[in-house]
């Protein structure tokens, strides 16, 4: 593929010539270095999709290079060129993640072969995360309603221009799943999509995560411009954002290109920006709190995304298709709604919107108490999340009209709702598990089993006002049973 990188790293000028003119002939780009410290620079300025490493060479040699950036993690093969190979080194390198070996002198036939394939191998890695990634649901809008399908007709057209967008809505509404579908039918979906949520990195790390970093002895962490570099970046809550780094984005937005932090080596960025907020950010703006360069960098183009109350004809639909999602995936019984528990449904506000919906309905299948939701189950559901978000009421008093129905509840079904509720409320006081483990006077370790025993999701707890994961909003949910 023509838009593919490749480092040769060889100390022999005729070995590096050859290797570039045979595979630019092929539209490879090709990038060469002369040692190991020239490729150790090259490979972090470039980013390439492969690797050609010779093993011997004066400076650093192929082994220790390919130790360093299988040490990092880096998401590249590397093919190792030897004249003199041997049983030992192919083994060493082996162990350090060497895709294969080609020797020297050089087949002009074995290197082509040897490059496609691990380009190759490269490429149906990726579109498998991708294609894993996009099987969940919070990469499907659910909803047949007029609403809906606007929002899906913005999506498409917003989609096919390489526009920043800013995604506006309520938390839990499907901000994060907008922003998913917006890269999925974009020119980008095959690369990747990278998620930032803002909100849950301290500021003083907020440069390095953004920007990456190196250490002096030239260890390189890449950051999320580079993670996503021919994909999409998505900055989660945007308004959450330090006011030094929105200096710094601004600047590297402006630029487009930026340092690492420790680093002196210029980067391009070449990432497409979907940004979200359920801040009023041109508000934020007006008061000084968000630059307003930074607003109209990232609100090229503004998507609302409405909450649940806007539509609540695809109430049905979402409960529906969340039955039957969180039944297979997470084998559990199956369960069917009655009429009654629909109209409950459709009665409630949801003030937590999709995600409200998702959690009361994955906590309906645990609890499983037959194979029919009745309209009692969900309003006492309803009563007992609705504690648990006014400040764990639940978790403070008994008094009957707070706890409805769970008080005829056998005492170890009752038990279990409280520990449900307390613990909820728990997680989303503290500011980590470590410090809600103090606070209930638990060990950590504890804590998690419990989390685990209850069928507890850390990520939808901890994340109410950050990403919108798991909030699905268009496919095809099943109906009634």
């Amino acid at each position: 593929m023509a838009d593919e990188k490749i480092l040769v790293v060889d100390d022999e000028p005729d070995i590096q010539a050859v290797i570039k003119e045979i595979l630019e002939d092929e539209d490879y780009t090709v990038v060469t270095a002369a040692n190991g410290e020239g490729g150790r620079k090259a490979q972090i300025r470039h980013q390439p999709d492969l690797i050609l490493l010779d093993i011997w060479m004066p400076d650093i040699d192929g082994i220790s290079l390919l130790r360093r950036w299988h040490e990092q993690n880096l998401d590249m093969p590397v093919v190792m060129i030897s004249g003199h190979g041997n049983v030992e080194t192919a083994v060493e390198a082996v162990r350090y993640g060497a895709y294969d070996f080609l020797e020297k002198p050089l087949s002009t036939a074995k290197l082509l072969v040897t490059v496609e394939r691990a380009l190759q191998h490269r490429r149906l890695k990726r579109e498998n995360r991708e294609l894993r990634s996009r099987l969940e649901p919070n990469h499907i809008l659910v909803g047949g309603s007029a609403v809906m399908q606007k929002l899906r007709d913005q999506i498409e057209r917003i989609a096919r221009t390489e526009s920043r967008v800013l995604i506006s809505g309520e938390a839990g509404s499907g901000k994060g799943v907008a922003a998913r579908c917006l890269h999925q039918a974009s020119r980008r979906s095959q690369a990747l999509m990278v998620e930032f949520n803002l909100a849950a990195v301290p500021p003083q790390s907020l440069a390095a995560q953004f920007f990456g970093s190196e250490n002096r002895h030239g260890a390189v962490q890449p950051g999320r411009f580079e993670q996503a570099a021919g994909g999409t970046l998505f900055l989660d809550e945007i308004g959450d954002l330090d006011p030094d780094i929105q200096t710094k984005l601004v600047n590297a937005l402006e630029e487009g290109r930026f340092v690492r932090v420790g680093g002196r080596e210029e980067n391009s960025i070449n990432v497409r920006i979907i940004s979200s907020t359920n801040h009023d950010l041109a508000r934020a703006v007006q008061e000084g709190r968000f630059r307003e360069d930074l607003y109209y960098r990232l609100n090229v183009v503004p998507l609302r995304i409405p909450p649940l109350r806007e539509h609540p004809e695809d109430i049905p639909e979402l409960a529906d298709f969340y039955l039957e999602w969180f039944a297979s995936s997470e084998n559990l019984p199956p369960r069917s709604l009655t009429e009654g528990a629909v109209e409950a449904l459709c009665g409630h506000h949801w003030p937590g919107n999709v995600r409200e919906l998702v959690n009361l309905v994955q906590q309906l299948l645990i609890l499983n108490r037959g194979g029919e939701i009745h309209a009692g189950e969900v309003r006492a559901a309803i009563r007992l999340a609705t504690a648990a978000g006014e400040g764990g009421a639940l978790a403070h008093d008994f008094r009957p009209g707070a706890l409805g129905e769970v008080l005829d509840q056998p005492l170890r079904s009752a038990r279990g709702d409280f520990e449900r509720v307390y613990l909820i409320h728990q997680l989303r006081k503290a500011r980590s598990v470590a410090e809600a483990a103090r606070n209930v006077g638990l060990e950590r370790t504890h804590l998690y089993h419990k989390i685990k025993r209850l069928g507890l999701c850390l990520s939808q707890i901890r994340n109410d006002d950050g990403d919108d994961e798991g909030n699905g909003a268009g496919g095809n949910g099943g109906g009634r049973r």
